[in-house]
């Protein structure tokens, strides 16, 4: 797995407390590297205390104190030093704002997917290089392939990682070829069975922690009432696709594109009276109306739709038309698609898809694969 790497390199390891990231670390010890830990404050919201090694004075900690003191444990454990950084500033810049004016605009943002490209592989590598480290590793499940090009450089490839269920590809692929060059994903070759027994065999303090849900860094919250704290109510209209009013909505930025609970049913209009669930079909901006329909709707369910601002992780535009597969959201069985780019327009790309795909949402990204590799992707329009 780390063949090509000197052993003289230094080797920083993102910690996150959780078990991912310390069975990451445990593998390049293992592996007999120069390896040091960090671990990255990136978002600060006061919690309740119920951490019994707390402060007994402390009645609300800081909510990333708990998975901080995880991996002092860990880096303890194993024997390397580890980093406390602060990244806050980038973070609410470069994630929690384009968050926001994304939902704003109406769009549903995936602000994973720009964590990674701009604080995890962006801002993070920019300071490790000025600590002197040669590569970051990280808990990913993903792999990074490498060619030799014949002159001297190589090609990087992202690639999914043996366990399909856990593969982070989705996530990682607005990465670039000088970023993937000091990447390390360690965990690539394993499932996330054989990590947890991995932790075990290390005899890691966070061999069984619970996994972490959520935005990234953020963690598991009500994303309406999240984003209510900073965005202002905006009622109107909940409409049926001929046009009926049958609702309220509280602002077009609390809704997404396939969402089932609206607050409505549809035993209260007649277009249908099996009382099926209703779900958001489209947006009405200029009447500022939600529009509702069922699972079987035209608008929820399209044969083809436009990308832009496509990453290709490899640098170089493929051949079109290029036949390969998709994925809309995280874990979605692979989609055979044909990509082509749209005339007169370098930016924009359309999608055409073998089978009708449901709930294509403006703002989530379109990605890539063939073969196993992750080829790049996009925003969805």
């Amino acid at each position: 797995m780390f063949q090509n790497i000197a052993k003289n390199k230094k080797i920083l390891v993102a910690m996150s407390g959780g078990v991912d990231s310390s069975v990451a670390a445990a593998l390049l010890v293992e592996a007999g590297f120069a390896v040091t830990g960090a671990y990255m404050i990136n978002y600060e919201e006061t919690r309740m205390n119920t951490d019994i090694d707390a402060d007994i004075n402390a009645d609300n900690v800081s909510c990333w104190i708990p998975d901080y003191r995880d991996a002092l444990r860990v880096a303890a454990k194993l024997g390397i030093p580890l980093l406390k950084l602060d990244f806050q500033k980038e973070y609410k810049e470069k994630v929690l704002d384009y968050m926001l004016a994304e939902y704003e605009k109406g769009n549903t943002p995936n602000p994973d997917v720009m964590c990674n490209k701009f604080i995890k592989f962006g801002v993070w590598l920019d300071k490790i290089k000025e600590l002197g480290f040669d590569y970051i590793a990280t808990g990913h499940y993903a792999s990074i392939g490498e060619w030799g090009m014949g002159n001297g450089e190589c090609s990087y490839k992202l690639i999914q990682a043996k366990d399909d269920n856990k593969d982070q590809t989705y996530f990682l692929h607005q990465l670039n070829q000088e970023q993937l060059s000091k990447t390390l994903f360690p965990l690539g070759d394993y499932t996330k069975p054989e990590v947890r027994e991995l932790a075990k065999k290390f005899d890691l303090p966070t061999a069984t922690k619970e996994e972490s849900m959520g935005i990234c860094f953020v963690g598991e919250l009500d994303m309406k009432e999240f984003l209510q704290r900073d965005l202002k109510k905006n009622p109107g209209h909940i409409v049926t696709e001929s046009g009926e009013v049958i609702g309220e909505h509280e602002g077009l930025a609390f809704y997404t594109i396939g969402q089932r609970h609206i607050g409505v049913q549809s035993s209260q209009f007649g277009v249908r009276s099996d009382n099926k669930p209703l779900f958001v079909v489209a947006k009405n901006f200029d009447a500022n109306e939600l529009v509702v329909g069922y699972e079987d709707s035209e608008l929820l369910n399209k044969d083809e739709i436009e990308v832009e601002d496509i990453n290709w992780v490899s640098g170089q535009i493929p051949v079109f038309p290029l036949k390969c597969t998709v994925r809309l959201r995280h874990r979605q069985a692979l989609q055979e698609v044909t990509v082509e780019k749209v005339e007169k327009n370098d930016n924009i790309y359309k999608l055409k898809f073998l089978n009708k795909q449901k709930a294509a949402t403006s703002g989530q990204f379109a990605v890539f694969y063939k073969d196993g590799e992750c080829l790049g992707g996009g925003v969805i329009r």
